[in-house]
């Protein structure tokens, strides 16, 4: 997945398109992504001891992984990968050809 947990990406689809936020969660098995601020949804909880009286609550939902660019100096940028002298593998910024370091 070309995302991380806390890195901070743009929408580029639907609803909150152009929105940055702060990646939470990430579901790989779906390829899904929570991010902080965006996509919001109602859900119904019941009465318990933190809450008692219940009601409605607003929390994020998913959205899927190809809806979010890394965000990267400021600017929307699609993530490359190039491999180093030494074998290992890192994530490059496609527009300024930069290291994404998560």
């Amino acid at each position: 997945m070309h995302v991380k947990k806390g890195m901070t990406v743009k929408v580029i689809s639907g609803n909150s398109k152009g929105m940055e936020g702060k990646i939470l969660y990430i579901f790989s098995d779906t390829q899904r992504v929570i991010v902080e601020g965006i996509n919001f949804m109602k859900k119904a909880t019941r009465p318990s001891q933190e809450n008692p009286a219940g009601g409605i609550v607003e929390r994020e939902a998913s959205i899927h992984v190809s809806n979010v660019m890394v965000v990267h100096g400021g600017q929307a940028t699609r993530v490359g990968y190039k491999k180093l002298e030494d074998g290992s593998k890192v994530r490059i910024s496609k527009k300024t050809n930069e290291e994404i370091v998560a």
